[in-house]
């Protein structure tokens, strides 16, 4: 039977229809149960801390648990790798730290590509890390400071929480840009970093925001400055190390993504209700108290971060000939 043209073009039209609505009417059921959210770190740190925070804004918005499920190990690959193995239907999902962006370089051999087998949803936060020295250190400031160990070639040692953490690569970095001889001295995890530092045992440290303010705020350690491009709201007289090191910027970051071939329809979802959290007063606020800013927009704003983040830790790696441990 032929169809006279008018009818022909409206059957056309709702054909053509039906993936858009398919689209739109699954991503309004989703998700239909609990999301996993995987955390390549042990509960109780600012990662964790930050992951929970979402994890919640997510449950009350999306109808269904978050269950924060903490995978840590082989700087945040153990997590990843479970990530890449599960089902790409938006129900295990992954915090995403600098590590990802690093251990690109870091690591010769690793059984995924970030960029390549994920897909990004939403950054959260940018933290900055904040030079901090023991008091003992006759350095007030972040000219003082190079200076100071100019004079002092290879005497000067400066504490990690570990090898290929942001705060070991900010201390690289630091050194490439100023010429400075330091001794790098990795510990496991920032606490017994940051004892030594107080201690006296090692004399500065580039350590993340949530760990080493409040030794700031007591008089414990001397904040030389902040390594984000602008200064931080949490210290806001401490100057940034770019006023004195033209183009130092560093800082830590946070944000989620999926394993690669999650349907787009659910991606966005995520990225409108994590953007929605970020804009609410109280959660900005309890990000604040982590001593970070938020940093809402599309996935591939996040997307383009995780890359160029990639690209710059690169160059750190190889021109410092970092290993592993």
């Amino acid at each position: 039977m032929k169809l006279p043209r008018r009818e022909f073009l409206h059957l056309a039209a709702g054909i053509a229809a039906l993936p858009t609505l398919s689209r739109t009417a699954r991503a309004e059921g989703y998700p239909t149960r609990p999301v996993r959210l995987v955390v390549g770190f042990a509960p109780g740190g600012g990662n964790d801390i930050t992951a929970r925070l979402v994890g919640q804004w997510l449950s009350e918005h999306l109808g269904q648990p978050i269950v924060i499920e903490n995978r840590p190990g082989a700087a945040t690959n153990v997590a990843t790798e479970a990530v890449v193995n599960a089902a790409p239907d938006g129900y295990t999902l992954l915090f995403v730290p600098p590590t990802a962006a690093i251990n690109a370089t870091l690591y010769e051999k690793l059984n995924f590509n970030f960029i390549r087998d994920f897909a990004p949803i939403a950054g959260i936060i940018r933290i900055p890390d904040v030079m901090v020295v023991n008091p003992s250190v006759p350095a007030r400031t972040v000219r003082e400071f190079i200076a100071y160990a100019k004079a002092n070639p290879g005497k000067i040692n400066f504490a990690s929480p570990g090898i290929g953490t942001t705060v070991h690569l900010s201390g690289e970095l630091f050194k490439m840009m100023t010429g400075v001889d330091m001794v790098h001295v990795a510990y496991k995890g920032s606490a017994p970093s940051l004892t030594d530092l107080i201690g006296g045992q090692v004399q500065v440290s580039f350590a993340t925001m949530p760990a080493a303010i409040e030794f700031v705020r007591t008089g414990k350690l001397r904040a030389l400055a902040v390594t984000t491009a602008t200064r931080s709201a949490a210290l806001p007289d401490v100057p940034t190390v770019g006023e004195f090191v033209p183009g130092y910027e560093v800082s830590s970051w946070y944000g989620i993504s999926a394993r690669k071939g999650t349907p787009a329809e659910f991606i966005d979802k995520i990225n409108k209700e994590i953007n929605a959290g970020l804009a609410d007063a109280t959660m900005k606020g309890r990000l604040a108290d982590l001593g970070g800013t938020t940093i809402a927009g599309s996935p591939d704003d996040f997307g383009k971060l995780v890359a160029d983040e990639t690209e710059k830790w690169a160059k750190v790696i190889r021109a410092a000939n970092i290993k592993p441990e």
